[in-house]
């Protein structure tokens, strides 16, 4: 059983949502309660915590025109100094390696996403199905609640998020793409969002008319240019795509990680001292 929390998602939300701007102590105080209050909300029903993090994602190798917007607004961002938040945000990361009873998972061309969507497949093998909560807010994974074990609660609304269908969700989100991510609809083209051109309507009776047929045969209705954008949504937003052998890294790395589940107050303790967090110390057992 486990609580998996997208670091990056909670804690850019965290930043935006409370103005912290660049100061080191209110982004670890916000990062860190907000660990502490789904901790204390989950641990019950879904045990340990583990903490999946982003590198420099193989998606982008794939596909460079991945989260292109997103980095270049940030860029152009003069209010908030990203490149300073994010030192900060590794610092506390480290720490919570160094000082926290969690897992802490990060493997170099990997996202949150991958390592997220690794444990829950691989939660299924052997029949065991342990019950997994992910903490984030990324719509992304609502894919995986075709796993009955799997369950979602956002931190921006502070509500589970629930499919009804959610592998129907998932081929409409490939068919889609995903704007935020930087990845056009199957109608269009690769630099759609870079050159800022406008995307080819995914209409309902274009919709309807893929969605008529068995997946394994949507190829078969689709033009050549169609089917190649598919299969590039379907790397891109599909989780049981991640390669081979990144699934396999992290695997291993998860199995190698410390299960820290011990009693280690006495750790946390000094650290919330030097760090002059007061207000946590006096819900110091909810870390654990």
């Amino acid at each position: 059983m486990s609580i998996i929390i997208d670091f990056s998602g909670i804690s850019v939300s965290n930043i935006i949502a409370q103005k912290t701007g660049c100061d080191e102590d209110l982004i670890r105080h916000s990062i860190l309660n907000s660990i502490r209050m789904y901790n204390k909300k989950f641990r019950k029903e879904y045990g340990e915590v583990i903490i999946a993090c982003d590198s420099r994602s193989w998606r982008k190798e794939f596909f460079p025109q991945y989260k292109f917007s997103r980095q270049k607004k940030r860029d152009k961002d003069t209010v908030l100094d990203w490149g300073g938040i994010y030192k900060i945000i590794d610092k506390i990361k480290l720490e919570l390696s160094e000082h926290f009873p969690y897992r802490v998972i990060q493997i170099p061309r990997c996202e949150a996403d991958d390592i997220i969507g690794v444990l829950a497949q691989n939660s299924q093998e052997f029949g065991s199905h342990e019950k997994i909560m992910v903490v984030s807010a990324d719509k992304d994974f609502i894919q995986l609640q075709k796993f009955n074990n799997i369950k979602q609660y956002s931190p921006l609304t502070k509500k589970f998020i629930v499919s009804d269908d959610p592998t129907k969700y998932l081929f409409e989100h490939i068919m889609k793409g995903d704007s935020s991510d930087g990845v056009p609809n199957v109608l269009s083209s690769d630099d759609t969002f870079v050159e800022k051109i406008r995307q080819s309507p995914m209409t309902k009776k274009k919709m309807s008319l893929y969605s008529s047929v068995d997946i394994s045969k949507i190829g078969d209705i689709m033009d050549e240019e169609v089917y190649r954008n598919y299969i590039r949504n379907r790397k891109m937003i599909d989780l049981e795509y991640i390669p081979e052998e990144l699934k396999n890294k992290i695997s291993q790395v998860y199995k190698e990680s410390e299960n820290k589940n011990s009693n280690e107050s006495g750790k946390i303790l000094n650290y919330l001292v030097k760090n002059r967090c007061k207000m946590l110390i006096e819900c110091l057992d909810e870390f654990l």
